[in-house]
């Protein structure tokens, strides 16, 4: 934990600091160690509900606390930042730290990052949102959809989803499903996220809305998951390419641009069912006319 301090020496009224969620992989001479994702289902989150403790029982219980680094892996060659399970990871650490935190800065957006060197391949598990060719990988996608979550919040018992409004009288449903998948200490992380990695069902998600206003809404449901805006799956399904054409970068593009999966005019009744797999994200938007 830093806290900074202005020219003349003076703390200043916040503390920033970074962190991120693997258990394993610490970088060696060679940087071939690797990375596993860390199982715990508190990990990253947790530890930045204790500092907030920890500050809230010090002498300056009312400071800042920002988070200026932070993701699933400290390295940027960490495949899981390429793959859909990125998505549903985002959400479920920003849902468990709540109001923990001031501020919670992805690190970072794009894959132009050269400290420890140049990559030279479209996909090498790159910290950003987007890579080098500019194509959205699901985390871009995942800040997308969360931008379009109105700004009050309404009241919501389940703890893998956010409900919310907008001033013209949408509304709002933001849902997934976090399952942790990586086989453990059997692998890393640079093995593992690199394959092709079909989600399994979840079964169905039975939504109950109540006390929204009578009338009709255009409502558009947004996907992130398995082959779906998951640019890196059809990376794959090219075989991989070291580089890629200008075609294949619009094929990849074109293929994962976050389009709503349905689009249709409803009169809202309370009940509604979709089905879900492993790690899917959905968006439920619904468009007061």
């Amino acid at each position: 934990m830093i806290g900074f301090c202005d020219e003349n020496s003076v703390p200043v009224d916040f503390i920033s600091t970074h962190t991120y969620g693997v258990k394993q992989g610490f970088l060696d001479e060679y940087g071939t160690s690797g990375t596993i994702l860390d199982p715990d289902e508190w990990s990253l989150s947790g530890e930045i509900i204790n500092s907030r403790k920890q500050i809230d029982g010090s002498a300056k219980p009312g400071l800042e606390l920002h988070y200026t680094e932070w993701s699933s892996s400290y390295t940027p060659s960490d495949p899981i930042h390429d793959s859909y399970h990125q998505a549903a990871y985002i959400l479920q650490k920003l849902k468990q730290i709540d109001d923990a935190v001031d501020s919670m800065s992805y690190w970072v957006f794009t894959d132009i990052f050269e400290e420890a060197g140049p990559r030279f391949t479209p996909f090498h598990g790159g910290f950003g949102l987007l890579n080098y060719q500019g194509i959205k990988k699901p985390s871009y996608h995942t800040y997308y959809l969360l931008n379009k979550l109105g700004d009050i919040e309404l009241q919501n018992a389940d703890d893998q989803s956010w409900v919310c409004r907008n001033s013209a009288g949408g509304l709002q449903l933001l849902f997934w499903d976090f399952t942790i998948t990586h086989p453990g200490d059997a692998e890393l992380n640079q093995t593992y996220y690199i394959k092709d990695l079909p989600s399994k069902s979840k079964g169905m998600v039975e939504i109950n809305i109540n006390n929204i206003p009578d009338g009709r809404y255009d409502l558009e449901i947004y996907r992130i998951g398995y082959k779906s805006n998951d640019a890196y799956a059809t990376y794959l399904s090219m075989g991989r390419p070291r580089q890629l054409s200008v075609r294949q970068v619009e094929a990849i593009k074109s293929l994962n641009n976050c389009e709503p999966v349905l689009t249709e005019e409803v009169i809202v009744d309370s009940k509604r069912e979709i089905d879900i797999n492993e790690n899917d994200v959905f968006l439920l938007n619904f468009i007061k006319r």
